[in-house]
């Protein structure tokens, strides 16, 4: 009995481990963006062969974090210098800068610059992991790139269901199956690299991957993205909102607010944006291209199985005639229209 308590005492008296979880970004030369968080390490382990419990109990890590508010957090820049932030009451930390040194002439020949984040301090009655060292990355598109590519990833590359009942199947699909079980939408690798490499074959025209889905699922998409052979982009993904949140919602929808800020963050580039029928992609991306008409080279646009759904999505598409807008059941119908049009070789 003595032993047995022995271990409780012990269990509950030590401390957790935090780390600093930064996120794929992507700025310019003369501007750092860098967001993170900063939370308890859970030890998230993602195998090929997990069981059923397991993928349950990684769920269940991904989703069951504590934050670390108020940490001064350090980035280490590539000419040795750092910035500071804090980590707010959700843990986290953004560093979004100016800056006179030129970050592109650290960046790797597909734009990408290495970058490190540490606690500047210790963290009260917390152990800090990895040697107090955790590295990011950020993109800046290189000089070869022809155009951009912006992407959804719910049921454009990655089958969720967002059009089921009650969206049963975006629940099951994103919370009970393994990352390495997800297949991706047939074709969709070979399509995005083909866009990467461009019309020369060495573009390195860059991808960036949005979803509604929550922060907490970073690394599950992020996994994802790699097993399936996709190109390295940024992942942009949304806090996730209870409700109980009575912080302010935002005033345009995710995906809209983030295209349009890469749009103004790169204006030298066009872009191809690519989404799926199912739910707002047809309306936000439209509007987009009306807005930036000289911007989107193309849209296409993934059919989905919802009769009522697509005739609706038929009636915008038909009626737009801004920038060509292709609703496609393949990557393969894509994929002929971008070699088409010299987007690819």
């Amino acid at each position: 009995m003595n032993r047995i308590f022995g271990r409780l005492k012990n269990h509950l008296t030590s401390k957790p481990e935090v780390k600093l979880a930064p996120y794929r970004s992507y700025g310019t030369a003369g501007h750092l963006y860098l967001l993170g968080r900063a939370l308890d390490d859970d030890k998230l382990e993602m195998f090929e062969d997990q069981s059923f419990l397991y993928t349950l109990k990684n769920t269940y890590k991904q989703f069951d974090t504590d934050e670390v508010r108020g940490a001064e957090v350090l980035l280490h820049l590539p000419n040795n210098s750092g910035l500071s932030e804090k980590t707010n009451q959700e843990g986290y930390f953004l560093f979004d800068r100016a800056t006179s040194m030129n970050l592109k002439k650290y960046a790797d020949k597909e734009g990408w610059v290495p970058l490190n984040v540490s606690f500047k301090n210790e963290v009260q009655n917390s152990i800090i992991t990895q040697d107090n060292s955790f590295e990011a990355e950020m993109l800046i598109p290189p000089r070869t790139a022809a155009f951009g590519v912006i992407s959804d990833i719910d049921d454009t590359i990655l089958h969720t269901g967002v059009t089921s009942f009650l969206k049963w199947r975006v629940l099951h699909n994103s919370l009970f199956k393994k990352a390495h079980s997800r297949i991706s939408l047939e074709g969709s690798p070979e399509f995005y690299r083909a866009l990467h490499e461009g019309a020369s074959g060495n573009e390195q025209n860059p991808v960036f991957y949005l979803s509604n889905s929550p922060w907490n699922l970073y690394e599950y998409l992020k996994l994802f993205l790699e097993i399936n052979g996709f190109p390295k982009g940024p992942i942009l993904l949304r806090d996730f909102r209870t409700p109980f949140d009575k912080t302010l919602r935002p005033e345009k929808p995710h995906k809209q607010k983030e295209i349009i800020n890469i749009l103004k963050t790169y204006p030298h580039l066009n872009f191809i944006l690519i989404g799926d029928s199912g739910e707002h992609d047809p309306a936000i991306y439209t509007d987009i291209a009306a807005q930036f008409s000289d911007r989107i080279l193309a849209i296409y646009l993934r059919s989905v199985k919802h009769k009522r759904r697509m005739k609706r999505v038929r009636s915008v598409v038909e009626n737009f005639k801004t920038v060509p807008v292709l609703l496609v059941k393949t990557s393969e119908e894509a994929e002929k229209h971008a070699k088409k049009h010299g987007f690819i070789h």
